[in-house]
């Protein structure tokens, strides 16, 4: 093997192993993606999970699930009814 052929093969497994050492996502793996909704009407409510900042994702997520299987929706933390939500999240588990 040439020596430029030794240096190339040698520059791929240094940028290999640089790019292992990156991580993939910034901001870890969400189950929320974007903002989320700023308010839902509380009587379609049926469950609240308040996801709090961990290794997997770093914000708070507030995931709203529906009655009569219309799903789930986020939560925009920031907003209003998140806060009211998650103080009564929190006062019911403790």
């Amino acid at each position: 093997m040439s020596m430029k052929g030794t240096v190339i093969v040698l520059a791929v497994i240094l940028c290999a192993t640089i790019a292992q050492g990156f991580p993939m996502f910034k901001g870890g793996r969400c189950l929320c993606i974007g903002p989320g909704v700023k308010a839902v009407k509380v009587a379609n409510i049926e469950k609240i999970s308040v996801i709090y900042p961990s290794n997997n994702c770093n914000k708070i997520e507030v995931i709203i699930t529906l009655k009569t299987h219309k799903g789930q929706r986020c939560l925009n933390p920031k907003s209003k009814q998140a806060n009211i939500l998650i103080k009564k999240a929190e006062r019911m588990n403790f």
